[in-house]
């Protein structure tokens, strides 16, 4: 295999349209702080965290489903161990790369700031591994949702500001609601997608669990309830903060196409839409919230 295709493989496997889902926090997160110094470095350093983990669970769940043989008939981009394209231990091992990269940038913004960082690293990089590692990985028990809500909403935003400010405010942790609902949305249809070759494999994933219909609904409300967040938020701290509504279209769009695109490779399209609505709403938010701070 020449060098151009091994690459482009491995950019493929770490899933560049599940990136945003790294980003967003990080913006949405640091532009909350912004009545505090900004401060370059931590920024750049969350940033790395942020992507290195995504990227990591990227790889961790391509190795994990790949040897469970649980790839072998899904819908949607192929897997590099699924798909037999990468030798399953360089996979393994691109994901702890990855987990190591961010340990490293954590590490070092823990030493800065405050060393109980490290403990919210070392549980970030477990829950990743678990999503879909292990004996017994929660991925497959319909808690995965819960877990990228957490941490790519929640932990990820707050923590964000924290590292800037260097304290806990509420209006980052409203933030991570709106930015832990659309990264869940992700999951949501992904999961939806995959309903029925998840079902055959045995992965009780939350689609799997409450069906297609509730699936359905559950994404719904995280679209538009997003919208709803920031539009609260808006009206609340930061008027220009409202100039991600102008994203609020979308939001309506996918809620109807979700029941109206009903076959799996339609809603391949609505999983890149939403990865594409949670980017440029985050960062219009993220503006709105710079602009008016």
């Amino acid at each position: 295999m020449k060098a151009e295709q091994t690459i482009r493989l491995w950019v493929e496997g770490a899933r560049p349209k599940t990136i945003p889902a790294a980003i967003v926090p990080v913006m949405v997160g640091t532009a909350a702080s912004a009545g505090s110094d900004f401060i370059l470095y931590r920024f750049l350093l969350a940033l790395l965290v942020s992507i290195a983990l995504q990227v990591g669970v990227n790889y961790a769940n391509d190795y994990s489903d790949g040897i469970r043989g649980t790839d072998e008939d899904r819908i949607g981009p192929r897997r590099l161990v699924g798909s037999k394209l990468i030798p399953v231990w360089k996979v393994k091992w691109a994901s702890f790369a990855s987990f190591f990269v961010a340990a490293i940038a954590g590490l070092i913004l823990a030493l800065v700031i405050n060393l109980w960082i490290v403990a919210i690293g070392l549980a970030a990089i477990v829950a990743a591994w678990f999503y879909t590692g292990g004996s017994s990985p929660y991925g497959y028990l319909g808690f995965g949702e819960v877990s990228v809500f957490v941490f790519f909403g929640l932990v990820a935003t707050v923590g964000s500001a924290f590292l800037q400010s260097e304290k806990i405010e509420l209006l980052p942790v409203l933030c991570g609601i709106g930015v832990g609902s659309l990264a869940t949305g992700l999951l949501v249809v992904n999961n939806l997608r995959d309903i029925e070759t998840d079902r055959e494999a045995g992965k009780k994933t939350l689609a799997v669990r409450i069906g297609e219909q509730k699936t359905r609904l559950l994404y719904a409300f995280l679209m538009i309830g997003t919208v709803g967040v920031y539009a609260l938020i808006g009206v609340i701290y930061c008027y220009p903060a409202l100039i991600s509504l102008i994203a609020c279209p979308i939001a309506f769009k996918l809620a109807y196409q979700i029941y109206t695109k009903a076959d799996s490779a339609n809603l391949i399209k609505v999983l890149e839409m939403t990865a594409k609505f949670h980017l440029v709403s985050g960062l219009l938010f993220a503006l709105g919230l710079m602009i008016g701070i």
